[in-house]
């Protein structure tokens, strides 16, 4: 049962990761709206406190499929302009971020716990068989 379980977490690390991920791009956006308008720092330094951006900017393959063209194509656009045609995309991208964090983090709740309940249940079974 143990190890049916571990599965079912494994499999819901997937899901966690990409909540993770996108709620971190959203702080990251609204981080970087501020920084244009008043501190100007380098991309890589608004970048640093958080875990897994810095290796998106590196054009690192954080999340698969549609979700990791969504980042390169984020990414891609970032610095290429002056400051108030940057500010004009983030807010632009800001709908974008939200609505991708708020469904991320639905798909969170719902598919991490059925994952873990669906393994444990099949490990249950496994027991019962067993016995």
């Amino acid at each position: 049962m143990c190890l049916t379980t571990a599965l079912g977490v494994l499999f819901s690390a997937n899901k966690k990761k990409r909540m993770q991920v996108f709620a971190e791009l959203y702080e990251f956006n609204e981080q970087l709206l501020l920084n244009l308008k008043f501190s100007k720092a380098p991309l890589a330094k608004v970048a640093e406190p958080y875990k897994f951006i810095p290796s998106v900017i590196k054009g690192e393959k954080i999340l698969s499929g549609k979700d990791g063209d969504t980042l390169a194509e984020y990414i891609v656009n970032l610095g290429k302009s002056d400051a108030s045609s940057q500010v004009d995309y983030l807010n632009g991208r800001k709908a974008q971020l939200s609505k991708l964090k708020e469904d991320s983090a639905a798909d969170y709740k719902k598919y991490s716990s059925l994952y873990i309940k669906i393994f444990f249940m099949a490990g249950v079974l496994m027991a019962v068989l067993l016995a």
